[in-house]
């Protein structure tokens, strides 16, 4: 399955285990204890050490150069997540998210740097700190003979759960995600969303004290999404610290306390989506003088915008025509700005005001848009080549 057991649990695993309150099933009534601490929802209300994961100038380059270039997967990555938080990596594929949680996960060794999971070494002491966490990956694979119920069986066995602790998590699980109708079938039949919802389940079943997710609602339908979204958040509710890697902003900015956006395999930007929508200072506006511009042209019309009082961060989006993106702190700015246009004899072919998001603050920091760099990525990237390398 996608998601990779801890290594073997000791007679005294469960010492450090807490009590929780209890988690909601779909239905809205209480799941039995489930073994994550009992703590307030957001992380800034509880009282506990504030860097439960650290990650620290972690480096990973692929390929030897005897055929071509090795590519740098990370560069001098640094990351701290609170304990208690729901935290998300956002970035285009290719920006070293799934880099980043295989060596958090004890999958894959960096070239350099630290990794430590509550106070754990995870590079020299990588078994006790599997203990502590679940990992559920991005590719999902599970056995197509077996049934849902069978697979987390499996599992549960591999975790050196007693019989009765696996049979009671498992039926504890199937509630919370809503798999009852469908887990003594078959996987071969399983939709994606069915799939992913099992792997999600193995990925608890130990009942982890962190949550690393790779894309973990990448092509799924909007029910099982809105559904794994309504687990996380009740999990993070409960005390469990969740990772979660993503490329979708609306998901990021509607789950994650705090995030960080990843470019080249670097943190350019990290914080709580509300600070960093906020640290841009007022609304977008995007404007472009002809369908498709030059070069040229757009740095003469960027230089009358600096000039503009109320005006910041212009930034040339090449991938756009040459658009130009801009922050205005109020609408007074932008009639200013039409009759500052007006007066060079500058033609306005569109221009659009919006609230400031995620990808504004992505545009700001790197000069293209996410969905800009998605498609740059999409062309250079070899699948098969990076499923083998997965496969390592």
């Amino acid at each position: 399955m996608g998601s990779v057991p801890a290594s073997f649990r000791s007679s005294s695993g469960d010492q450090n285990r807490v009590s929780a309150a209890p988690l909601l099933l779909q239905d809205g009534s209480p799941l039995a204890e489930v073994g994550v601490p009992c703590l307030d929802s957001r992380p800034e209300s509880i009282g506990i050490e504030p860097g439960l994961i650290e990650l620290q100038h972690l480096s990973k380059s692929y390929g030897n150069g005897r055929r071509s270039a090795p590519v740098q997967a990370l560069e001098h990555f640094s990351l701290t997540v609170p304990a208690g938080c729901l935290y998300g990596l956002l970035g285009p594929n290719g920006a070293g998210k799934t880099t980043a949680l295989r060596i958090l996960a004890t999958l894959l060794a960096p070239d350099g740097g630290s990794v430590r999971v509550a106070g754990l070494d995870a590079l020299t002491n990588p078994r006790a700190v599997r203990r502590l966490l679940g990992y559920v990956a991005q590719e999902v694979a599970i056995d197509k003979i077996l049934t849902g119920r069978e697979l987390l069986a499996l599992q549960g066995d591999l975790y050196h759960l007693n019989r009765s602790e696996r049979d009671s998590r498992i039926a504890e699980l199937i509630a919370l995600l809503g798999m009852a109708d469908w887990i003594d079938r078959r996987c071969g039949g399983y939709s994606g969303g069915m799939r992913r919802r099992l792997d999600l389940a193995a990925g608890l079943l130990h009942r982890p004290r962190v949550l690393v997710l790779d894309e973990p609602t990448v092509g799924l339908d909007i029910e099982s999404r809105s559904a794994i979204w309504q687990v996380l958040l009740q999990l993070r509710d409960q005390g469990t610290t969740v990772l979660l890697s993503s490329h979708y902003l609306e998901e990021v900015d509607a789950l994650a306390d705090r995030l960080a956006i990843l470019e080249a395999g670097r943190v350019i930007a990290e914080g709580s989506p509300s600070d960093l929508k906020g640290a841009l200072g007022g609304d977008r506006v995007t404007l472009r003088v002809r369908e498709f511009s030059d070069e040229e042209e757009a740095r003469r019309v960027r230089e009358l915008l600096e000039r503009c009082e109320g005006v910041r961060q212009v930034v040339i989006n090449r991938a756009q025509g040459h658009s130009l993106n801009l922050v205005v702190e109020n609408a007074a700015v932008v009639e200013r700005l039409r009759n500052q246009l007006e007066a060079a004899q500058v033609p306005v072919f569109a221009l659009a005001q919006s609230r400031a998001s995620l990808d504004d603050v992505y545009l700001q920091a790197t000069g293209r848009t996410l969905m800009d760099a998605e498609l740059a990525v999409a062309g250079q990237r070899d699948p098969k080549a990076e499923r083998k390398l997965a496969m390592r």
